[in-house]
């Protein structure tokens, strides 16, 4: 028996009101299968989707899915089902749902699927939940079969973001990995170890070291190595290191009497006396 959806409250979201903008450049374009009479149409709506589902302006070509491309041109199925294909792809799979938590994957998937932010950690928690019973493929058709998507998508419009007002687009906001992922990367590299354990074990010519941290770093951070056998950076050092040094005394007051100018003689053209008045 299937755990049933959590229940969460929604937020406030500019796609749950009627908006009343004059159109522009932040007004989404409409990519809809019934209007397309061209190859060149269907080209833009598969453009379209990859760059939705991917989040890539420019699609690589080892990323596409010709078998439903393929489909698609010759109507066997329609924009819902090529989303849906999209979202079960090996290249979804491997570039988004294995680099993030399930958390983050919710929140990604509902940008991309349904052009809307997630509600809150709640929907998070509650659709991650359906992730973790039904995996990947049973989340996507969730998404791509609710209510949601057929009321503002149907099965002939490719997603989009709802009612962008003024802030940026979720593709250019929200990075395909978090830094969580990131620093899982550069640990792999390191082998588990921190940065001056790599400097000062002498171990940077390694490949995977210089591949996790730049060469002007590693120079950067062998420069301000200190020396000695056992460097601890402990508070409790710092502090008698602190409480050790002598500070110099760099106070104005001082006992010794201020030097004194007595009056000179001076070379002018008539006599004077520096603190003589003159008439």
């Amino acid at each position: 028996m299937p755990i049933p959806l959590l229940e969460f409250t929604p937020t406030t979201q500019n796609q749950r009101v009627d908006g009343y903008e004059v159109a522009g450049e932040d007004t989404p374009t409409i990519y809809r299968l019934a209007n397309a009479t061209s190859d060149a149409d269907i080209d833009a709506i598969i453009w379209a989707a990859y760059r939705q589902i991917f989040s890539e302006h420019l699609i690589l070509e080892k990323y596409r899915q010709p078998f439903l491309e393929s489909q698609l041109r010759n109507r066997a199925i329609n924009v819902r089902d090529f989303i849906r294909g999209l979202g079960k792809s090996d290249v979804y799979r491997d570039e988004v749902a294995e680099t993030n938590s399930n958390y983050r994957l919710v929140d990604i998937s509902f940008k991309r699927f349904l052009g809307r932010a997630t509600y809150g950690k709640d929907e998070q928690i509650s659709w991650s939940i359906v992730i973790a019973t039904k995996g990947l493929h049973g989340f996507i058709d969730a998404i791509v079969d609710s209510e949601e998507y057929r009321q503002n998508f149907g099965d002939d419009i490719v997603p989009f973001q709802r009612r962008r007002f003024k802030d940026r687009p979720f593709n250019l906001v929200t990075p395909r990995y978090s830094d969580y992922w990131r620093g899982r990367l550069i640990e792999q590299y390191l082998g588990g170890r921190s940065f001056y354990q790599v400097v000062r074990s002498g171990q940077a010519v390694q490949r995977g070291v210089r591949q996790a941290i730049p060469a002007n770093f590693l120079s950067m951070a062998a420069s301000v190595t200190p020396g000695g056998a056992e460097y601890q950076r402990s508070s409790d050092r710092a502090r008698n290191i602190a409480s050790s040094i002598k500070i110099p005394d760099t106070s104005r007051e001082s006992t010794t009497p201020p030097p004194t100018v007595k009056p000179a003689q001076v070379a002018l053209p008539y006599r004077y006396i520096p603190g003589n008045k003159t008439t």
